[in-house]
């Protein structure tokens, strides 16, 4: 019987060190067995591996592992699973009711209900803080998230930065409460623009927005030799996805009248999805394809390469995108969707772009 302790005593003590109180964790069961073995000598004098598998059985039933069910097993005899999930850990201590019923004016606790792993100490503390904000919000001044969070928990980048602050990311949405009613604004940063030499604000009429850096330094070289297509009298660079953040600026930049924008990008399914989204996030906006830049993209198709790994091919924009070009070019659009194939906007260069003068 002490030797049964023994055993199951370290089994219990590695996998309690793993477990989590928010994620389940994924295990190798040979890796678990071998870290035993390398702390008892006696480990085969005793049957070692027989009390180990007592022990993970014994997890099993009560909920602490689940096995995995890919058909790899461990290789021993009696077998067990190769891989088992090492279950969140159940929490002890929940919330006190009374309490929770005295900032319910504020918050909705629902998550908190079906989700009773999240109620642990640090949550509740940070839910004080924000109920303490909440009172007497109307007499504070609106500013970044960043100011904010780094008040209310501690850390400017608790509720951005997901990878280092992992509570941080949906917690807003957990206790149902909006970035207005903490009086924060998630500005983003600027875009980066070339105006036309001799032009002034008042002048601007037409603008273009190019997704990458390379082609926005040819565009301002073609737009200052007078043979960029459109003639804008402002280039954005859109910097790949962030156009979709700092575009909200335009409006604070510049003088609020009637813009044509012109938005040119690579020719893949990030490219696309970037317009479709621009034009949907800003519909008093006049948002529209660059067709002529595009059409020269076109005409470098043995150009083309291989998509990006990772991109997401979302069928709703690309049909939105085709559509504003002609049958015959869509064929090709689509052929170039089906073989996971793109032309990027690297292929108009000031020297390529002399083949269209």
């Amino acid at each position: 019987m002490i030797t049964i302790n023994i055993i199951e005593t370290r089994v219990r003590s590695f996998v309690e060190d793993i477990q989590h109180p928010k994620q389940k964790k994924k295990i190798n069961i040979n890796d678990l067995e071998l870290q035993l073995r390398k702390l008892l000598d006696d480990y085969f004098e005793m049957d070692g591996y027989s009390l180990f598998y007592q022990s993970i059985e014994a997890m099993h039933v009560e909920g602490i592992l689940t096995p995995i069910q890919n058909k790899q097993y461990n290789g021993r005899t009696p077998a067990l699973h190769l891989y088992y999930w090492v279950n969140v850990k159940v929490q002890e201590d929940k919330w006190d009711r009374l309490e929770m019923m005295k900032v319910s004016d504020r918050f909705d606790f629902s998550f908190y209900e079906r989700h009773p792993e999240w109620q642990t100490k640090e949550e509740w503390l940070r839910i004080e803080n924000v109920y303490t904000f909440l009172k007497s919000s109307t007499d504070r001044e609106m500013v970044s998230v960043e100011e904010r969070s780094l008040e209310l928990f501690g850390h400017e980048k608790f509720l951005v930065d997901s990878d280092n602050f992992p509570d941080g990311k949906g917690f807003l949405t957990r206790i149902g409460v909006t970035e207005n009613q903490l009086k924060m604004v998630n500005y983003g940063e600027p875009f980066v623009f070339w105006m036309k030499q001799g032009k002034e604000i008042k002048d601007i009429r037409r603008v273009l927005i190019v997704e990458n850096l390379s082609f926005f330094h040819t565009s301002i070289q073609l737009l200052e030799a007078n043979r960029l297509d459109y003639e804008p009298e402002l280039i954005i660079y859109g910097e790949g996805t962030k156009i979709e953040r700092s575009f909200s600026f335009f409006n604070q930049m510049f003088p609020a009248k009637p813009y044509l924008f012109y938005y040119a990008g690579d020719l893949d399914a990030a490219g696309c999805g970037i317009l479709i989204r621009l034009i949907q996030k800003y519909p008093d906006c006049s948002i529209q394809p660059a067709l002529k830049i595009y059409r020269k993209m076109l005409d470098c198709l043995e150009q083309k390469n291989n998509q990006k790994q990772g991109q997401n091919q979302n069928p709703r924009y690309r049909d939105e995108f085709i559509q504003w070009f002609t049958e015959e070019e869509q064929a090709v659009l689509i052929q170039l969707w089906e073989e996971k194939k793109r032309i990027p906007q690297e292929v108009l260069t000031v020297e390529t772009w002399g083949r269209w003068m």
